[in-house]
């Protein structure tokens, strides 16, 4: 070949080669402005999404990551201080679950001590995942053995749609009304677990609060704040909202009076000792301890009172940065809605911010777990050891050394339970566990005490 051919060829290559990079260059181009138009549009709007669209599959036409996260709730691993494992059973007409969670009061017998004559003495199971909440309650034991009122549904139900036919438009007159039906009734009116209508407005998708209770406690806080008024749905933080939506549910609360108005403690503080006082002040129990006659007191899943006086909480990071950490899917940016423990999910809910090793990150949590397990079991000794001469003393006819004791009783039983029914083991708030655990002790053996010293001659 003479060397005009040869020029020829190598202007052909180079002609292939400039024309392979332009369509390289427009492909790479077309992708970044479609990754660019996906970021844009979080969703496509497949069906219209309202005020009544309970059916959390329907809202999974338009999110479907979103919706395909939140069905991964029914797994079930248990972490080394918490979580639940699948536990067989015979299905039976009262009860046709075939897998349940493992049973609190048989690993750990103290418990049914503590809560004698208390319908958690019955049957009291590890947590399973969101999926589960309304079947597990509605079939767990202590609906045998205690008549429930519809109250309960608030937090295990997606009770909003019902909450506003109740009240004919008017969420708080509905919260009113579900208060007080009994559960069987209620029951009737709900369908589906806690679901994407409870936290998100069907039109614009924001962070948005259901729950009256939690309006009316968040709102006492603030109060001594030297905030007036307060309004999450309108005042809140984005930041704030990640966390105020796990509030209207991973709280302690009772049932207020006779309507059984489900209502969070909070008039004088989140804290543990705070929230005794306000039972102390109005004099609510939860029932009459069946061994000791005490008026005793059942703390509830506090996590958003411990949570609020940790570190994680005075920085900034909400509820749903550890639990529902962001993720990729594409060039879409969105919350992880399997929620679950951050072990489980430790590169993204723990390495965002902690630049260490997994393992590292994992034996600091499981560290800090076990010197709050260690603890919270000093404090079941001490309460239950002070059960046991309580006992002792009544069947004696030692009834002047009692009431005190049994005052010591309540007070003891209800700041190990905050820490006991809590489910981050502590870590959530390390100091503040172990200061509550600590008046636990104190409180239970100065109950001993006081009966040795009044037990007379």
């Amino acid at each position: 070949m003479n060397r005009t051919g040869r020029g020829s060829v190598k202007l052909v290559v180079l002609a292939v080669l400039a024309a392979g990079a332009a369509l390289a260059i427009t492909a790479l181009l077309v992708n970044i402005f479609e990754r660019h138009q996906e970021a844009k549009n979080v969703f496509f709007r497949v069906v219209e999404l309202t005020d009544q669209t309970e059916d959390p599959a329907e809202w999974g036409k338009n999110f479907p990551f979103q919706f395909d996260a939140y069905r991964r709730t029914v797994d079930q691993v248990r972490t080394r201080f918490g979580g639940s494992e699948a536990v067989p059973r015979e299905p039976t007409s009262a009860d046709p679950r075939s897998v349940v969670a493992q049973s609190r009061i048989e690993e750990d017998p103290r418990l049914k001590t503590i809560w004698a004559g208390y319908a958690f003495a019955h049957d009291f199971r590890e947590e399973r995942g969101h999926a589960f909440m309304l079947e597990d309650q509605i079939y767990t034991g202590r609906q045998t053995v205690v008549k429930q009122p519809g109250t309960c549904l608030q937090c295990h139900s997606s009770a909003y749609t019902a909450m506003m036919k109740l009240g004919e438009g008017d969420l708080t007159k509905g919260f009113e009304s579900m208060n007080r039906l009994p559960y069987a009734e209620a029951r009737k009116l709900v369908k589906h677990p806690v679901t994407c209508l409870d936290c998100h407005a069907p039109d614009t998708m924001q962070l948005r609060i259901t729950r009256p209770a939690f309006l009316e406690g968040i709102r006492a806080v603030k109060e001594r704040e030297g905030i007036r008024n307060f309004d999450p749905n309108t005042m809140a933080t984005r930041q704030e909202m990640r966390s105020f939506v796990c509030g209207q549910c991973h709280v302690e609360y009772y049932f207020k009076g006779p309507e059984k108005r489900l209502t969070f403690p909070w008039a004088n503080g989140l804290r543990a000792d705070e929230i005794l006082a306000y039972y102390e002040q109005t004099g609510f129990k939860d029932w009459t301890h069946a061994d000791t006659g005490a008026s005793t007191l059942k703390a509830q899943h506090p996590e958003f009172e411990l949570w609020s006086q940790g570190v994680h909480a005075r920085s900034g990071v909400s509820c749903a940065d550890c639990h529902m950490p962001y993720k990729r899917e594409g060039a879409m940016k969105i919350s992880d809605h399997h929620v679950r423990s951050p072990l489980l999910n430790i590169n993204r809910a723990c390495q965002t911010c902690h630049r260490w090793p997994e393992a590292e990150l994992k034996e600091r949590v499981e560290t800090i777990q076990h010197r709050t397990f260690e603890l919270r079991n000093r404090a079941m000794d001490a309460v239950v050891a002070l059960i046991g001469d309580l006992q002792r003393a009544r069947a004696r006819g030692q009834n002047a050394a009692l009431s005190e004791a049994q005052t010591l009783q309540r007070q003891a039983q209800f700041l190990l339970d905050f820490v006991e029914a809590e489910n981050s083991t502590g870590f959530h708030a390390p100091q503040e566990a172990a200061r509550v655990l600590g008046q636990s002790i104190d409180l239970a053996r100065r109950g001993q005490l006081a009966l040795r010293d009044r037990a007379g001659p």
